[in-house]
């Protein structure tokens, strides 16, 4: 197979097209010209070694960066620049490298805080947690409630999260994100600092989020294993520039693959 060259594999509709994407901070360059594309519904792996501009990518897809050339189309909708509460009301979502969540508050109120941008009543009524206010957060805590008992978490709604281990901390933080019923969700090193058993607990619902869901997904992931087994599809970048694009079978094989990230001896 030539190289870039699309996978035989059924083709589904483009959600998200990134275009010769480039990202300079001042003389550092980030990014050089990156392309490639997310499928609706799959499973899309970003890899690369260290500093090899993975999360400078998810921070162009959710507007946290704006690309210095190039453009991404989401939706059909080419944009230079976006702010991130913007890509999220239009259904991007994203959990981070490191947990970002309130430490003081609980499981449950940590995820609803994924329902803010979709509650229509005014400050004023939710203070006062009265009437139309009382009724539509009502209805935002079932959703939340399903999140919980989908990621099987229900002994520790009530917990600060401060107080809970790494692993479930990072299930919380994707509850969150769920809870934000994006299109697409972008998860950053999510088995990151887990051991084998919270590995393979967050590789089950990452399956279940895609198939039962049909969220789509951009994973940037570390292990090798949790990536061939996981993705329909992988990107790989090397010092910021794609090196290879193709399915885990395809990459696994690449040689530039092999002496960039995989190591030359295997």
């Amino acid at each position: 197979m030539r190289p870039f060259e699309n996978p035989v594999i059924p083709q589904r509709e483009t959600l998200l097209a990134v275009e010769n994407v480039s990202l300079a901070f001042g003389g550092v360059k980030a990014l050089t010209d990156v392309s490639f594309d997310i499928r609706k519904g799959e499973i899309r792996a970003i890899i690369g070694p260290n500093g090899a501009g993975k999360t400078s990518m998810l921070n162009c897809i959710n507007g946290f960066y704006h690309p210095t050339h190039g453009s991404i189309t989401f939706k059909g909708e080419k944009r230079r620049r976006m702010r991130p509460s913007a890509a999220a009301r239009g259904g991007i979502a994203r959990t981070f490298q490191n947990v970002a969540l309130f430490k003081g508050m609980s499981t449950l109120d940590n995820i609803m805080t994924g329902r803010s941008l979709k509650m229509h009543k005014g400050f004023f009524w939710q203070m006062l947690r009265y009437g139309p206010a009382l009724k539509e957060e009502a209805g935002h805590r079932r959703v939340v409630e399903d999140i919980i008992d989908f990621l099987e978490i229900q002994h520790i709604r009530r917990t600060p999260v401060g107080k809970l281990p790494y692993g479930l901390q990072k299930r919380v933080e994707l509850g969150r994100a769920l809870a934000m019923e994006p299109e697409l969700l972008l998860l950053d090193e999510p088995m990151a600092g887990m051991n084998l058993e919270e590995k393979e607990d967050m590789s089950r619902f990452i399956l279940d989020v895609n198939q039962h869901f049909g969220t789509t997904i951009a994973l940037i992931e570390h292990d090798m294993g949790v990536v061939m087994d996981l993705s329909d599809r992988v990107v790989v970048l090397e010092y910021g520039r794609k090196i290879a694009d193709g399915t885990p079978q395809e990459v696994k094989r690449d040689e530039k693959v092999v002496a960039a990230y995989l190591g030359v001896a295997h």
